[in-house]
């Protein structure tokens, strides 16, 4: 079982239809919670928890932050333990990322990495350990991979579009192609929805999605005002991974 994160990391390869603009209320807010089960093929693994909050020490009017953790359960924790938490913190209109970290806890694999977008240099500066590892240079709007999760939220889904996403994690700079496909009606663990599908293509993907060329994520969006990531599926070469919405709650 390789990282398991995979699997819901990968909505930073899904998109939003242009970028967000303070003039339109978002369909989120802080307090925010969307809870998810993990499985591997018919074998339950984990959850998963997406949040948005108020990031610490900074102005809320400003900022949002959003809060990506992940654990594996027992039965899986004797093959690969994944304890792994990762936050976004990013303009309040969702216009660009500020600061990206990531600790992750996955199986012998233990990492602290923060990311900071300068924008007045134009670049990224990776710190891995406390240490700087890389700077590479970035244009004025640029999305990490956990704020991406949440960009095809900010505004009615299409069937049939196709976008290109600027995102960047601190060691690379790139642009992400997402198509959408038809609605469908699916069910989980939290209702019914109709709901939208979108896919990335696979040339521009990392990890376990490069390893894999037969490799296929799927994402589906609710067709409703909130557009919540309901359901993300993935074939990679370790196998087929899938989760599911179990409980959301609005926040305040």
């Amino acid at each position: 079982m390789t990282k398991l994160t995979c699997l819901v990391v990968f909505l930073l390869f899904v998109a939003h239809q242009g970028f967000a603009s303070s003039t339109n209320p978002l369909p989120f807010q802080i307090g925010e919670k969307l809870e998810y089960n993990l499985s591997w093929g018919f074998i339950p693994v984990g959850t998963a928890v997406l949040e948005v909050q108020s990031p610490p020490n900074l102005n809320d009017e400003e900022y949002l932050q959003v809060k990506f953790s992940v654990r594996t359960n027992s039965f899986a924790d004797a093959f690969y333990k994944v304890r792994t938490t990762i936050e976004s913190t990013v303009k309040s209109d969702f216009s660009k990322s500020i600061v990206y970290r990531k600790s992750q806890e996955e199986g012998s694999t233990k990492k602290q990495i923060v990311v900071k977008f300068d924008y007045d240099q134009n670049k990224a500066v990776y710190t891995e350990a406390g240490k700087v590892r890389s700077q590479i240079p970035i244009p004025n709007q640029v999305f990490d991979p956990l704020s991406i999760a949440y960009f095809f939220r900010l505004q009615q889904l299409l069937p049939n579009q196709k976008t290109v996403l600027p995102t960047c994690d601190g060691k690379s700079f790139r642009e992400i192609i997402v198509r959408t496909a038809k609605k469908k009606k699916i069910s989980v663990p939290a209702g019914k929805y109709y709901a939208i599908e979108t896919i990335p293509e696979m040339q521009n993907l990392r990890g376990v999605f490069k390893k894999s060329p037969d490799g296929i994520l799927r994402v589906w969006y609710s067709l409703d005002e909130l557009r919540l990531p309901v359901k993300i599926s993935s074939k990679v070469v370790v196998g087929s991974f899938k989760a599911e919405l179990t409980k959301s709650s609005r926040g305040k």
